[in-house]
């Protein structure tokens, strides 16, 4: 294993009394007034016109629920309520000139990119100012768009340059989106450089990938069966397509898309790699030693990628197993309906009870804190006040919290 694997999610965390938790899938964003306040000024009166035509469907983003997603006062004291005493933030809210939210939004087609661009850019803006309020609380990730490297490179600069540790939200390409290339494509090479070079983490968020089901009546069911595997399959793209290769320091972060999956993908795609280089065939198709990758799909992942495990049920914990307890990072999806908020603590007894103290505490903060650079020093203090006890997490969870409402306590 090479230098470039060490550094990152390898951070001694401190074992006190009590937990820092660290969830590496938060979710926050503006509402339409305060992005309007951080759009450029050319774009505004268009984003007046359009956002009087918007209506938004997502229950999170209505009424009081809604304010989560911006107040600190309201947010820090719930996830304290929690255990958790900071946070790795995704967008959540719908940026200006989005059709819906940011996580599962189609990218723009040609016609649509500048104004989308836009969008993302008062989110990332905004983004900067709510981190900066909290600093070692939050790593903000940055959007991004695929449709133009110079353009995302700009972004990824913009990210590096202004604080944001959280670093980018990389968008799945769908299959029926012609004018934006696959991940695995050369062409992206420029942009995984400023990756490496700046220091910027890549994050690849499920929700996004699928193609357009048109307007049908099984089409929500159809995109909810399909959707991990438009999503999964980002991973394929990078290890296949040699990213690691080319730039052996680049990180990846795979959040809220399980676990348990990782080491049969894993597994599979080291059978391919093997038989590619002792027979230079995989069945009707010919490798040319110059063909095949240096390393293993495997021995990428372990020098490369990190695993956001989102409200983790007991065999995604355990999952951490056979893809590297130090690849492997805790996170709640706060504010959202599936999140382990407010029973994390109990999503925590029912799926790590039993845990060594010292491991945990690696899933629960040394790992966020080594991808993502926060100071374990500086959180001290609110963990103390704030985190659960190693008795608390060690008691086996005997019942589900009636009103529960994150997949984890529904899981096996």
């Amino acid at each position: 294993m090479s230098d470039a694997a060490e550094p990152a999610g390898r951070r001694p965390a401190r074992v006190t009394a009590r937990y820092t938790i660290i969830s590496a899938d938060c979710h926050a964003g503006a509402n339409h007034e305060t992005y309007r306040g951080h759009l450029d000024p050319a774009w505004r009166d268009e984003f007046d016109a359009w956002r009087g035509g918007y209506s938004n469907p997502f229950r999170d983003l209505q009424g009081d629920g809604r304010t989560r997603n911006w107040d600190d006062g309201r947010r820090i004291a719930e996830q304290e309520a929690d255990g958790v005493v900071a946070e790795v933030v995704f967008p959540n809210t719908v940026p200006p000139f989005f059709p819906t939210g940011a996580v599962v939004a189609r990218p723009p087609t040609p016609e649509e990119l500048p104004r989308r661009l836009a969008g993302v850019r008062a989110h990332n803006r905004w983004l900067v100012e709510f981190c900066g309020r909290h600093p070692e609380r939050r790593a903000g990730i940055a959007q991004i768009f695929l449709n133009d490297v110079d353009e995302a490179i700009a972004d990824v600069e913009f990210a590096a340059a202004n604080g944001l540790r959280g670093g980018v939200l990389l968008p799945a390409v769908p299959p029926d989106t012609p004018y934006i290339e696959p991940v695995y494509s050369s062409a992206y090479d420029p942009l995984w450089a400023a990756c490496e070079d700046l220091g910027v983490v890549l994050n690849h968020h499920s929700g996004g990938g699928a193609p357009d089901y048109g307007r049908h009546a099984a089409a929500g069911m159809v995109w909810i069966a399909e959707a991990t595997f438009w999503s999964r399959r980002t991973l394929t793209h990078l290890l296949s397509g040699g990213v690691f290769e080319r730039f052996p320091k680049l990180k990846l972060v795979l959040t809220e898309q399980g676990a348990s999956w990782i080491a049969p993908t894993l597994t599979q795609l080291d059978s391919y790699h093997e038989q590619a280089v002792t027979t230079g065939r995989i069945g009707e198709l010919r490798y040319r030693p110059e063909d095949v990758l240096a390393r293993s799909p495997s021995e990428y992942f372990h020098r490369n990628v990190y695993v956001g495990a989102s409200f983790p049920s007991p065999v995604d914990a355990e999952a951490r197993h056979d893809i590297g307890v130090s690849h492997y990072l805790w996170g709640s999806d706060y504010p959202h309906y599936e999140a382990s908020w407010p029973y994390t603590r109990e999503l925590l007894r029912r799926s790590f009870a039993g845990t060594d103290p010292v491991e945990l505490q690696q899933v629960l903060a040394g790992n966020a804190a080594g991808v993502y650079d926060f100071d374990l020093d500086a959180l001290a203090a609110l963990a103390a006040e704030f985190g659960p006890t190693h008795a608390e997490i060690a008691e086996p969870l005997e019942a589900v919290p009636a009103d529960a409402t994150s997949p984890g306590f529904h899981r096996p």
